[in-house]
């Protein structure tokens, strides 16, 4: 994987610039801008210095050059694209630390629809996911403020505040009869990029929340402990993609080649040679092929969407859940100075097969919608008569030709202790996948998925070995 080192020193994802903003893939340059590319169109340029020229002279209030001219900058990159912004110095400062993985805000990724402020995803362990914020919100008003003819930058700076300070949202919500609001309690974000857990012996679960700077090591850590955990190899593991809004693309780049041993993972392109970029995978699969379910939903974005398409294509995971974000472009910040710059649009980024995604998304391999499952009223309390009989509970049912006949006392006991440690296991273990499919319906399928991949695998693997 190597990197064109002479203009790009990284990348990052605009959503998690301080509080909030748009979801993006960004390239830093690293110098200012300089020179003309083209022609300048002198007859536009007059008319937009006559226009100047009449705001200073006749408008109702003076107005200040400095914020006139950062209006029209801003006024010029919000008509391309939603991705592509003016920063100025408050702005570009926080994109620069925006990916350190601890920022200040609500813990939200959002972007600008049809003039109201969209919630793509709340961010894990956050004041916003806590207060009940979802994927696909729309925020209408923010306290009193209504939210309509702002732009996103200025509805950002309203949600910004002092930790502990509170905030009322105004929220749409699909479904819902009227409006909701939604308090919210500010503080530092503090963002854990991955977290793992065993859901059952022999099966791992990896959620990864963004994609920072040590997001792959996070992987490699993971997948080390889940194994330790498991105290022998994983039979495979569930990669929780959900409401991730993407991060730095050497993230993506190096959890997606953690899995794949060679081939590409994505490649870029664009109008000029230093968008055009390509990232392949290296030998090694910490993962010694067992099988991987993807989970996404409409919240997984940008870099999520790298990782699930490279994966995909490779037919390395199956991906479940619902269609991604659909965000497949790249945004280049390039300095006009010490304290601005622009971010542009300047390339899309392409899966191994030349798919793009940009507005498309990631279809799933198989679609699981977010259902809840609630216990039926009258299950739970029923007395021992009233509960489901087997073969094994009628009187004088025939025994097991298989099972040993023992007519020694102490092989009786612990054929009963063992009987009793096995019917004990198996109850933990039912009611685990009771409480998972109660409290997480999409992952509990995404589970027995997973089973199913490592039993086809095995029965494939036997009759090949003429088993």
């Amino acid at each position: 994987m190597q990197l064109n080192k002479t203009i790009i020193s990284g990348f990052a994802l605009g959503a998690m610039i301080g509080l909030i903003s748009s979801y993006s893939l960004e390239v830093f340059a690293e110098k200012p801008v300089s020179g003309n590319r083209s022609t300048l169109p002198l007859a536009q340029l007059k008319k937009f210095s006559e226009v100047y020229a009449r705001v200073k002279r006749d408008y109702v209030e003076e107005v200040d050059d400095k914020k006139l001219i950062a209006n029209a900058i801003s006024g010029m990159l919000s008509g391309l694209d939603p991705h592509s912004a003016y920063l100025d110095e408050e702005d570009y400062t926080e994109l620069r630390v925006g990916t350190s993985g601890e920022f200040g805000g609500l813990g939200i990724e959002v972007g600008m629809e049809n003039g109201f402020v969209k919630v793509i995803s709340p961010i894990d362990d956050t004041p916003a996911q806590k207060a009940g914020i979802k994927a696909g919100d729309l925020i209408i008003r923010l306290d009193d403020k209504p939210v309509k003819g702002l732009t996103l930058g200025e509805a950002v700076k309203i949600m910004r505040g002092k930790p502990g300070e509170p905030i009322n949202l105004l929220v749409v919500r699909d479904g819902e009869n009227k409006p909701l609001n939604i308090k919210i309690v500010r503080a530092i974000i503090k963002v854990k990029s991955v977290k793992q857990r065993i859901l059952e012996p022999g099966y791992g679960y990896i959620r990864i929340s963004s994609f920072q700077s040590k997001t792959t090591a996070g992987v490699k850590k993971a997948i080390n402990t889940l194994k330790q955990e498991n105290k022998k190899q994983l039979n495979g593991i569930v990669l929780d993609l959900r409401n991730n809004p993407g991060g730095v693309l050497s993230g993506a780049v190096g959890v997606s080649d953690i899995f794949l041993t060679k081939g590409n993972i994505v490649y870029t392109e664009g109008r000029v040679a230093d968008a055009l970029m390509r990232y392949d995978a290296t030998p090694d699969d910490l993962l010694d092929d067992a099988p991987i379910v993807v989970l996404v939903n409409e919240g997984s974005a940008s870099a999520s969407e790298i990782v699930a398409g490279a994966l995909q294509d490779h037919k390395r995971a199956l991906i479940v859940g619902k269609k991604t974000f659909g965000k497949g472009s790249v945004q280049t910040v390039l300095p006009l100075d010490e304290k601005t710059a622009v971010k542009l649009t300047t390339a899309r980024y392409f899966t191994p097969s030349g798919r793009s995604i940009q507005a498309k998304g990631i279809e799933p391999d198989i679609r699981i919608a977010s259902l809840e499952l609630t216990k039926n009223k009258n299950e739970g309390d029923k007395p021992d008569a009233f509960k489901s009989l087997s073969e094994a509970d009628l009187t004088g049912h025939l025994s097991n030709p298989n099972g040993k006949k023992d007519n020694n006392t102490q092989g009786d006991k612990n054929a009963l202790e063992n009987k009793s440690s096995n019917t004990n296991e198996s109850e933990e273990i039912t009611k685990k996948e009771a409480d998972l499919a109660k409290n997480d319906y999409p992952l509990f399928e995404a589970l027995n998925i997973l089973k199913s991949m490592n039993l086809a695998r095995k029965m494939y693997r036997n009759e090949k070995k003429g088993k």
